[in-house]
């Protein structure tokens, strides 16, 4: 059952318990290694970036990376998992962590780059077109989108478990509601890599026009 807190049920799915466990999978120092190159590889046209928000950042491993590639850069992220943002807040400072759903997350703040990896695959396809609004309002130049890619949509069983992982067009999908965003670079990362695997990630890195 849909916990009340949430809207759709993806959320109460990754607040609670499955979301706990997905912590111990996604936590090791080959992670941290494939991260350091799928985003150099990703923003290898972006210039300097100042600042960074992370769509459902989970304990922090994108943002460990970036941190690297990017020393002194201001990070911050939401979470919907407690257990997981607890972990986040000693990656960055706690005060840049938001705890609770990107559906019910509002900001008049802008950052350089706004991002995902791994995340609007989970979540309620219904609800995407105000996930893209909000990227697009919080971006004032960047949009970074690594997601499982399908020119169709489909729903994939994941884990044993229904209407919880999606596939489709996401980048393609960004642009058309929001025009004044261009496709700069993309790129795949194979999880069959010989050297630094990711889960079958397409990623799109789209520049503000207007």
């Amino acid at each position: 059952m849909t916990n009340k807190a949430f809207e759709t049920e993806q959320e109460a799915f990754w607040s609670g318990s499955f979301g706990d466990d997905y912590i111990d999978r996604n936590i090791s120092p080959e992670l941290l290694a494939a991260n350091l190159v799928y985003f150099t590889s990703a923003l290898a046209r972006c210039g300097r970036l100042r600042t960074i928000f992370e769509v459902g950042a989970n304990v922090g491993m994108n943002l460990r990376a970036l941190g690297q590639l990017y020393p002194g850069c201001s990070m911050s992220a939401i979470e919907i998992n407690t257990a997981a943002a607890k972990q986040l807040e000693t990656v960055i400072p706690p005060q840049q962590v938001t705890r609770g759903s990107i559906l019910d997350f509002d900001t008049t703040d802008q950052f350089d780059l706004v991002f995902t990896k791994g995340v609007l695959i989970h979540l309620s396809p219904d609800h995407l077109p105000v996930v893209y609004d909000k990227m697009a309002a919080m971006s004032s130049r960047y949009v970074l989108i690594g997601e499982y890619y399908n020119p169709s949509a489909v729903a994939i069983s994941y884990r044993g478990h229904t209407d919880r992982l999606f596939k489709r067009d996401f980048c393609g999908e960004f642009m058309d509601r929001h025009p004044g965003f261009s496709l700069i670079d993309y790129g795949f990362a194979y999880h069959r890599d010989p050297c630094h695997q990711q889960d079958d990630i397409t990623w799109f890195l789209l520049e503000r026009q207007d």
